[in-house]
């Protein structure tokens, strides 16, 4: 039975729970199971808080809690992980770091507070690299997060654990974050759905980088229509961030399954922003060959990407700034207990003039203008979701992408941090696999606060490839694949 359960879309799930045929209960037991016979083999959940959430279901059961139900968003009792950077009332949240190792928080996020009145049931805090730093997820605390496909390799990062916990059936649906690709490019790796909304869309709590675009909150489920519906869970306006503001009055869930009356007509694509990326070739091959499925739906599919100027030098500029903010306080009380890479980015935001500062924010606006001007003529924007397939689970990054060496862990990004740095909301949707049998993704990307649009282009092409009716899957052993070098 439970088996079964763990096999139903977070959207069956719902249904289901709606019609009285399962329990929050149920679910809650499903999923405590599936976690006990995979997490030895990927280590997606390693904090569990399942009397809690069993507490959560049988208020449910008892009709309390349910002063939202009915409204857009609805979970009824549906369990969720809610990644390591998060807080939540009672349970250890470490952020990955040793500083917080035994941290307990009293009170929740307000993404969890708005999770749980719309019927969510958290049940494990996912893993997440040191505060969210990395392409890989990998602490000090934790160990390593491994790839179901494939256990000797990466799941990404940052939002790794959630990506593996959806892939492998331990709960319907993950919450996230995304800086420099967080949501999509784990996504990408495990061959499930990862949405980077437009900053203000999700309320990014009590974060002190309070007015920054760059990091966002974020959905991430196994197939379109789920993420669609944990958005409508987790959008709207929130008193504590003050980007935030309304939910859309058409909810994303709607959105979504009108996609076939909502199809783009034109749409643009590029696997390597005309040449200035390196992105491994046979991912080029599979991307481009997955437009296909677009023109076969009689949309007009034409390569084509706005200049990158110096977006990726930019980009690390702004982001380094962040870390400022966040990091900054802890360098100078516990920086023998930070990473280098947080180290890195940290000190390359102290060490930032003013004009240099000046100089990327008017890159950033320079290159968000010519995406304006790219959707005045196309619908949506569509590239790889990663350069590469996945890595080496024992690397922080790949060492070369296409025989390029990267300079630094942020230089195999920009697919991703580029269209951070406009603001856009972008989709992660799987497109396919490797030569080694290692997930390819494509990104697709809409117009500023047009998720909706993403959404739906999202939908229309999943639905064409049908490869998430392969999840959830089973951990499977392997082996690292050489390096490509085209």
């Amino acid at each position: 039975m439970s088996h079964d359960l763990i096999r139903l879309s977070a959207t069956q799930a719902v249904a289901a729970l709606a019609r009285g045929e399962v329990s929050p209960l149920e679910l809650v037991e499903a999923a405590a199971s599936r976690i006990a016979e995979v997490e030895p083999a990927v280590n997606a959940l390693p904090t569990l808080c399942l009397d809690r959430a069993r507490d959560h279901a049988k208020r449910l059961m008892r009709g309390e809690g349910r002063e939202r139900e009915g409204q857009a968003g609805w979970l009824g009792g549906l369990p969720v992980s809610i990644k390591d950077l998060t807080d939540v009332a009672g349970v250890r949240t470490t952020y990955g770091s040793p500083i917080f190792k035994d941290h307990v928080p009293e009170r929740s996020h307000p993404i969890v507070e708005r999770i749980e009145a719309l019927g969510g049931i958290v049940i494990a805090k996912s893993n997440t690299p040191e505060f969210g730093a990395g392409g890989s997820t990998f602490n000090e605390v934790f160990g390593r997060t491994r790839n179901p496909w494939n256990t000797s390799l990466t799941c990404g990062g940052s939002t790794g654990g959630g990506a593996v916990s959806l892939a492998t059936g331990e709960v319907w649906l993950a919450q996230g974050t995304d800086h420099g690709g967080s949501t999509r490019r784990p996504g990408t790796y495990c061959s499930v759905a990862g949405l980077r909304p437009s900053p203000g869309r999700i309320t990014r709590g009590t974060v002190n980088n309070t007015f920054s675009p760059m990091s966002v909150q974020g959905p991430m489920a196994r197939n379109i229509p789920d993420l669609a519906l944990f958005l409508d869970t987790m959008a709207g306006w929130c008193a504590h961030d003050p980007l935030t503001y309304d939910a859309p009055a058409l909810p994303y869930a709607a959105a979504v399954a009108t996609a076939e009356q909502n199809r783009p007509r034109r749409i643009a694509f590029t696997t390597d922003f005309n040449g200035k990326l390196p992105v491994d070739r046979e991912v080029r091959d599979i991307c481009a060959k997955a437009m296909k499925h677009f023109e076969a739906m009689g949309c007009v599919v034409e390569e084509f990407a706005p200049d990158l100027g110096e977006l990726d030098e930019a980009f690390l500029v702004l982001r380094s700034q962040v870390f400022v903010v966040d990091r900054e306080l802890q360098m100078q009380s516990h920086r023998d207990q930070l990473k280098p890479d947080i180290i890195w980015n940290t000190q390359r935001g102290l060490d930032a003039t003013p004009s240099r500062l000046a100089w990327a924010d008017r890159e950033r606006a320079a290159f968000f203008r010519r995406m304006v001007a790219m959707f005045a003529k196309y619908d949506v924007f569509v590239t790889p979701g990663a350069p590469t397939p996945a890595f080496d689970v024992m690397l922080r990054n790949p060492e070369t992408i296409a025989g390029v060496k990267l300079e630094n862990y942020m230089a195999g990004s920009m697919l991703n941090a580029a269209i951070t740095m406009t603001g856009c909301p972008a989709v992660a949707v799987p497109c396919g696999f490797d030569q080694h049998g290692r997930p390819v993704g494509l990104q697709v990307v809409a117009p500023h606060r047009r998720e909706d649009v993403a959404l739906q282009a999202a939908a229309l092409f999943e639905a064409a490839a049908g490869l998430d009716r392969m999840l959830p899957i089973d951990p499977r052993p392997g082996t690292v694949p050489p390096a490509s070098m085209a």
